[in-house]
């Protein structure tokens, strides 16, 4: 396979974790554009030594955070348009209620843990990968997703998963 099909094949990915990095389909799109058009001018200094996708993570990422520094935006204001809107009905399906609580909660955490948690738990990336991408050790990738999941079930009003106790008396040796 050539890195113009690899980067090709690559595109769905790249989109999926933009959408959830930046929360607009628009700005996620041009996110992707961005990195695309990065990747194929660029593509004679990819070094071969990895995988071309996490190549185009990687220039993702970067990407998303050059913007971040040439136009902040105050985390805590949001446009009146943004704003949910609040069904006429209450919702039947607590999961969906859950959901929105969680998607709210994903985009008040700081950036660096919300990137971690997203490339790991929603992007299926292996703890290697991501360290590579985010261009973190392993540690501190850990703490990241570790503060970022306490945070969560802080904002969501959930409790850690109870793992099931064990009678040291029954257990085998």
């Amino acid at each position: 396979m050539s890195v113009l099909e690899d980067i090709e094949a690559a595109i769905p990915a790249l989109r999926r974790y933009a959408l959830a990095l930046v929360r607009d389909r628009s700005r996620a799109d041009d996110l992707v554009q961005d990195c695309l058009e990065r990747a194929v001018a660029k593509r004679h200094l990819w070094r071969g030594d990895g995988p071309v996708r996490a190549w185009l993570f990687t220039i993702l990422v970067n990407r998303h955070r050059d913007l971040l520094r040439s136009q902040p935006l105050p985390s805590h204001l949001i446009a009146v348009d943004d704003l949910l809107q609040e069904p006429a009905a209450p919702a039947r399906l607590d999961g969906h209620m859950e959901l929105r609580d969680v998607h709210a909660a994903m985009g008040r955490l700081p950036l660096d843990q919300r990137e971690a948690l997203l490339m790991v738990a929603i992007g299926g990336k292996s703890f290697a990968e991501a360290c590579t991408i985010l261009d973190i050790p392993k540690g501190t990738l850990m703490s990241r997703l570790a503060r970022a999941r306490a945070t969560l079930r802080a904002l969501t009003g959930r409790t850690a998963p109870s793992l099931p106790q064990t009678n040291p008396g029954n257990a085998r040796a």
